[in-house]
């Protein structure tokens, strides 16, 4: 990558930042609090919490305001602040077995274990565009909303894929007895590079940016890779996951809270020739809050990564292409300076036509005045 650093023209450069926090702390609009982003904007919360690698509502919110509603750039400010907090304790493994049930969908079947509980979503509803929505418009009040009180069976479902497990349809990829799992990748810490282990995939894909993850996850199906694979989702869900650290004093777990995750198993038609076809096989996605999208995507490619990732270059696709971060900051950076390399191509351009002169013989400058608005 070859650019001129920005440098001189600090007084421009403070005079646009200020153009960007006047215009929006001075608008006359009544000043979004962070109660209500996180409460009425939940959704985008939610992302910036994913792809910022950091759960803290209040912390996104801020951020959301901040960035005047840019996803990306909120997740900079939360990725930037994340690195500068210090690493108190370590938590314990989750086990998502724990997790306590707010919305669960089984498309695979139609009376699994346990209830299919649709929750909170507008999935089954048409797009039509409600402008009176609001605490004085709504036409649906609390007392309407179904809030049927659900035991602790119905909170913690068994899973669709044990169900086929003891069908023995399902390829066990589990460790298994007395078998250590791998330790799980730290990307805060260092960078993935293929082939790298199941688990950087999967942290890779949980803090990648949505749409670029789901993009991915569409051009693996209809893309020229031609990977066309038939995946039915065994298991949707939404719901609070205990978090736990080990106290440094007793050496046992100590809860300290509840983070909500989404959560998908996408269950794998195996029809390789290399593959047990009397079997299925599962992939799996998890990722921070309501986010069943980026869950779906990142349960699909896992299990298209496994199965095609040598074959497509999908593994390093997924390590390296996929961060909302790596892939807009390199966007971003064309906005700057490249005085030095294009004036190199303009000479070389010439010298090959061979017209004497540069760039500066061409170029008439014209000064703009600081803290205009254009």
């Amino acid at each position: 990558m070859g650019y001129s650093g920005a440098r001189g023209g600090l007084d421009a450069i403070l005079a646009a930042e200020s153009l960007v926090r006047g215009a929006r702390n001075q608008d006359p609009a009544p000043w979004l609090t962070t109660e209500q982003i996180t409460g009425r904007m939940r959704l985008a919360v939610d992302r910036v919490m994913g792809e910022g690698s950091l759960y803290h509502e209040e912390t996104a919110a801020d951020a959301l305001r901040q960035a005047e509603g840019d996803v990306i750039e909120a997740t900079h400010l939360v990725r930037a602040h994340q690195s500068t907090l210090p690493r108190l304790a370590v938590s314990e493994p989750i086990d998502p077995d724990e997790m306590v049930v707010l919305r669960r969908i089984v498309p695979a079947h139609r009376t699994p274990d346990g209830p299919q509980l649709l929750g909170r979503t507008s999935d089954y509803t048409g797009r039509i565009l409600d402008r009176n929505a609001g605490p004085d418009g709504s036409t649906v009040t609390e007392n309407e909303v179904d809030r049927a009180e659900r035991d602790l069976s119905q909170r913690h479902p068994r899973r669709f894929s044990e169900m086929l497990r003891e069908m023995d349809l399902m390829v066990d990829s589990r460790p298994v007895d007395g078998q250590l799992p791998e330790s799980p990748f730290d990307l805060s810490r260092h960078p993935a590079r293929p082939p790298a282990p199941r688990s950087a995939i999967l942290a890779s894909m949980a803090r990648a940016e949505t749409g670029s993850l789901i993009g991915t996850w569409y051009r693996s199906i209809l893309g020229p890779e031609g990977n066309i694979h038939e995946v039915t989702l065994g298991e949707v869900r939404h719901g609070r996951l205990p978090l736990r650290v080990t106290h440094p004093h007793t050496g046992k777990p100590l809860q300290l809270g509840y983070i909500r995750a989404s959560e998908c198993e996408a269950i794998e038609d195996l029809d390789g020739p290399d593959e047990d076809r009397g079997r299925f096989d599962v992939g799996y996605g998890l990722c921070f809050g309501h986010n069943e999208r980026k869950a779906i995507a990142m349960a699909n490619l896992d299990i298209a990564c496994r199965r095609f990732g040598d074959a497509d270059g999908l593994e390093q696709v997924l390590l390296l292409t996929t961060d909302g971060l790596d892939s807009c900051g390199f966007l971003e950076h064309l906005k700057l300076p490249h005085y030095v390399t294009f004036r190199s191509m303009i000479d070389r351009k010439r010298a090959v036509r061979g017209v004497d002169g540069g760039i500066d013989e061409i170029a008439e400058r014209h000064t703009e005045p600081i803290g205009r608005t254009c």
